[in-house]
């Protein structure tokens, strides 16, 4: 099998483990890579993205350039049309895709947690926040987005058909999920919603991993409720990239499987 050269592009990746993610996902499907991180200022976006296309086999994209890389491709396919946000490109075809609602779906499934017919609150409409509640709409479950910028959730809403919330209200809900950033790096120790609301769900969610338990899951943990941490859905939508790098077919079981090896070796 020919060696893929891959990369995961942002404004800041030095502390990134999606080299890690990848490497692990290659030793074990026998794949032959090699993996950088390229943090890039939002002053030389425009001026670099062009060469780094060029010089890789695929990248992952994230924060801030999901939307800003798309002018770049030629086409986009699936979620990633459907959301307006690419994660992962194959710099080959320049082809943009995106993984990162299918790995929040499988979060949810590998954790036992189903939303049919169930409430669901989404906090946060960038991204990551419209991939999940598009994902979580089609699974059939009542979707509500809350963001502190009305119109972004008002945007979401319209294009989904979900409810864009203006304020927060302390009802019930059978899952929460944290797609603001908020409780990592500078926001770190505070949660985007209060522990009221969360002793009112069964599932909180963070999209979160690192802090492994951030303030928003320690807050629903002390409730008593169900906790889940993004690492899982990192994984997954780093899976399901490596998939499309190397023309593999996606398999639920086997994605699993490497999740719970991968977080065995990290212990």
């Amino acid at each position: 099998m020919v060696k893929k050269k891959l990369a995961v592009i942002g404004k800041d990746v030095s502390k990134s483990i999606s080299p890690q993610i990848h490497k692990f996902i290659a030793s074990r499907l026998n794949l032959e890579m090699e993996y950088d991180k390229i943090s890039i200022p939002e002053s030389e976006f425009e001026g670099s993205i062009d060469a780094l296309l060029q010089a890789y086999s695929g990248v992952n994209v994230t924060i801030p350039y999901k939307l800003a890389v798309i002018p770049r491709l030629k086409k986009v396919e699936g979620d990633a049309k459907t959301f307006g946000a690419v994660n992962t490109v194959n710099c080959k075809n320049l082809t943009g895709y995106n993984t990162d609602g299918l790995g929040f779906m499988l979060m949810l499934k590998n954790s036992g947690v189903e939303v049919s017919k169930k409430e669901v609150l989404v906090i946060g409409a960038g991204g990551a926040g419209r991939s999940v509640a598009k994902k979580l709409f089609d699974a059939g479950a009542t979707v509500s987005v809350y963001d502190r910028n009305a119109e972004s959730a008002k945007t979401v809403a319209e294009e989904f058909g979900v409810t864009a919330l203006s304020s927060l209200t302390d009802k019930p809900y059978f899952l929460i999920v944290n797609a603001s950033g908020v409780g990592m790096h500078k926001t770190e120790g505070i949660s985007p919603v209060g522990e009221c609301l969360l002793s009112l769900c069964e599932v909180a969610a963070d999209l979160i991993y690192t802090p492994p338990k951030s303030e928003f899951l320690r807050l629903a943990e002390r409730a008593g409720k169900k906790i889940i941490n993004g690492k899982a859905m990192l994984f997954y939508q780093a899976y399901y990239a490596d998939c499309i790098f190397f023309g593999l077919k996606p398999d639920e079981n086997q994605a699993k499987k490497l999740f719970t090896e991968f977080c065995e070796v990290e212990e």
